[in-house]
């Protein structure tokens, strides 16, 4: 009972953030200070929103007898890359498509040369032989698709988006025969919605309602609160796309990879973040141009080679022995600094 009346009061906390995120909407300001903090309000509603969406409706399916498996490949892995796809959305419809290329591809950069490296230097990553011979080379695939559709048709739209779901069908139905074949996953998802499936029908439901509420707010307060800090200093979209929002939307798991290293607990660590980029490019970039036909500037054309390469050296510094230990962590941060320097000069 003790661990429920926590979440209810972490919850309550989350429908202040929500309050906040609504009266930034109607309010409106141009004030940088106010936007830095709309930013990290914007932040929360995403990473928080998308972790009670997942919880709520994760409990509810457990209760109706939905089977775990199903729960984890659509609820759960909806969930994780939910901030990704409400900001590339959310920056689609507004017209800074710059954010929403930017954000995924920054968001996969990030994701394994940051986050990779700094849980490597932590403790030696194992990695899975699916990961290495078929996800890996899967995502240098995708990535190339990308880079390829943005150098020979700059508005990305119903077409694009459609090749992008095409392979994330094929994706999806690797994913299902890869999780029917190890009971593994279905165990520890069972173990982590257990809690939840305890709490009150009620409050799992509001879970749900509020948690896709922050995220489309939340969404909302990042991207304009973003475009107005770009403004202000002089930063393209592609720029905060590719740093600021990339980051905030990677928050989720560099926070978990970190915890699960210092844990010993990081075997996982290197399927779930290049699952993580699977779904940002395919599911996320994918639905957004189908949604709406989203401009790829030239200049992400490196950014997307960087991202191939990126994922080129995390496949062979793995593929020896499958696992990545602290020198390839090392070279990873290196990489990273120097890309981000590339970026900022």
């Amino acid at each position: 009972m003790k661990k429920a009346n926590k979440k209810i009061i972490i919850f309550a906390l989350f429908l202040v953030f929500v309050a906040l995120g609504v009266f930034a909407k109607i309010a409106g300001t141009e004030n940088i200070i106010i936007n830095m903090l709309l930013l990290v309000v914007g932040f929360v509603l995403l990473i928080k929103g998308a972790d009670y969406f997942v919880d709520g409706a994760a409990g509810i399916a457990d209760r109706f007898g939905i089977p775990q498996i199903v729960i984890g490949l659509t609820i759960v892995a909806f969930g994780t890359s939910a901030p990704e796809a409400a900001v590339s959305i959310s920056s689609a419809l507004k017209g800074s498509t710059g954010l929403a290329i930017g954000n995924v591809i920054g968001s996969n950069i990030l994701n394994i040369l940051l986050i990779l490296g700094i849980t490597s230097c932590i403790t030696t990553l194992k990695v899975g032989k699916n990961t290495v011979y078929y996800e890996m080379p899967f995502v240098i695939l995708i990535t190339i698709v990308l880079v390829l559709l943005g150098k020979f048709n700059v508005n990305l739209g119903k077409v694009s988006g459609g090749i992008l779901w095409a392979l994330f069908i094929i994706f999806f139905a690797y994913l299902i025969i890869t999780s029917k074949k190890s009971g593994n996953n279905d165990e520890e998802l069972g173990e982590e919605i257990a809690e939840e499936k305890s709490l009150p029908f009620i409050l799992l439901l509001n879970f749900v309602i509020f948690g896709l509420v922050g995220i489309v707010i939340g969404s909302d307060v990042t991207v304009d609160s973003a475009s107005v800090i770009a403004n202000k200093f002089g930063m393209s979209d592609r720029l905060i796309g590719l740093t600021i929002v990339a980051f905030g939307t990677s928050l989720p798991e560099l926070v978990t990879s970190i915890i699960a290293a210092s844990k010993k607990k990081a075997d996982i660590a290197i399927g779930n973040i290049v699952g993580s980029n699977i779904f940002n490019i395919l599911f996320v970039l994918g639905t957004t141009c189908l949604i709406k036909a989203v401009y790829y500037a030239q200049a992400f054309i490196v950014d997307g080679i960087i991202a191939i390469a990126a994922v080129v050296l995390l496949f062979l510094s793995c593929v020896r022995k499958k696992q990545l230990g602290r020198m390839a962590g090392i070279v990873m941060l290196l990489s990273y600094c120097g890309y981000f320097i590339y970026l900022i000069r």
